[in-house]
């Protein structure tokens, strides 16, 4: 079994990509009862080494969603470290006595995670912030592998609409993703026989467009805080509801959650909506907040301006 005296959480600093994955093959699959069992034991008795063996044995779990994610071009390393994060926080968050298996509840969180991942660090696209843009990033080629469009440029107009139709978006939104996405990916291309150069490599450096991409990359962060943030004014089981019906790829059906917990399709609905208007109160709330910050942010800065040009002048400022 693996060394109990150092986390889980440290693994992804210390070793290597490689030693991490011969470590992870030490730690048995859990059946359900043990599930339950370890989850238990952590939420009634804060026994850590119960969360470790919980963690420990969906580790697999992690890296196989992590490998899912690799054509984005990010170090699988970075994944994988990210999925971890999500698993550990899924076993933090679970409540063995509703009745999913763990990994069905897990895969959502470290999903999230990663995917949160690749958003922030997809700097050259601009992703959209509805849930039918992130899903279009994020599906994009699945799709067109089913409509045999992967290897073209240009999606046909017939793909497009498609696409468009599936995901209730616009053709031009589909069509415009689909030119960001191929771009992003022949910047990565190689030049020269010896494949030592990248096309990007050869681009002017923008200025310009470096800043709006990191307005943009931070005004994302901002946001998934805020709805993070939503998120935990929320009791477990309207947070389960929530992220079941409105933060999978594929929604849970009102009808599942209702047998799941025990609940009417009608009680579930109005748990939804009203958890879907804490988070939206949540994230307006730290909206306003973060725009009565940033005038006085702006006006401290300009203080220090000023200070530090009449410390080089010498001059006294008026």
């Amino acid at each position: 079994m693996p060394n109990r005296n150092q986390p889980l959480s440290d693994t992804r600093s210390v070793e290597p990509l490689t030693l991490f994955l011969k470590d992870m093959r030490r730690y048995d699959l859990l059946t359900a009862e043990e599930e339950r069992e370890l989850a238990r034991r952590w939420r009634d008795h804060d026994d850590a080494g119960a969360l470790d063996r919980l963690i420990g044995g969906h580790l697999r779990l992690a890296v196989g969603v992590a490998k899912r994610f690799r054509r984005y071009g990010l170090p699988l390393a970075d994944l994988v470290a990210e999925g971890n994060i999500g698993l550990m926080r899924a076993a933090r968050k679970f409540d063995p006595d509703r009745g999913f298996r763990f990994s069905t509840y897990a895969h959502w969180w470290i999903r999230a995670a990663i995917q949160d991942h690749v958003l922030q660090n997809w700097s050259l696209v601009k992703i959209g912030s509805t849930t039918a843009h992130r899903t279009l990033f994020f599906s994009l080629r699945h799709l067109k592998a089913k409509l045999k469009e992967l290897d073209s440029g240009d999606l046909s107009p017939e793909a497009a609409a498609a696409i468009a139709t599936e995901l209730d978006l616009p053709e031009r939104e589909v069509v415009e993703m689909n030119r960001r996405l191929a771009a992003d990916r022949s910047l990565n291309a190689t030049v020269g026989d010896e494949g030592e150069m990248e096309w990007q490599d050869l681009l002017a450096d923008d200025r310009a467009d470096q800043e709006t991409a990191l307005a943009e990359t931070e005004e994302r962060i901002r946001h998934k805080r805020l709805i993070a943030l939503g998120l935990e004014r929320l009791t477990e089981r309207d947070r389960q509801i929530l992220i079941a019906r409105r933060l999978l790829d594929e929604p849970v059906t009102a009808d599942e959650l209702s047998r799941r917990f025990n609940l009417s399709r009608q009680r579930i609905g109005q748990i939804e909506a009203a958890a879907m208007r804490t988070v939206r109160k949540a994230v307006l709330a730290g909206r306003a907040a973060q725009a009565t910050q940033r005038p006085v942010a702006r006006q401290t800065a300009g203080k220090k301006a000023v200070k530090a040009r009449s410390r080089r002048t010498g001059r006294v400022p008026g």
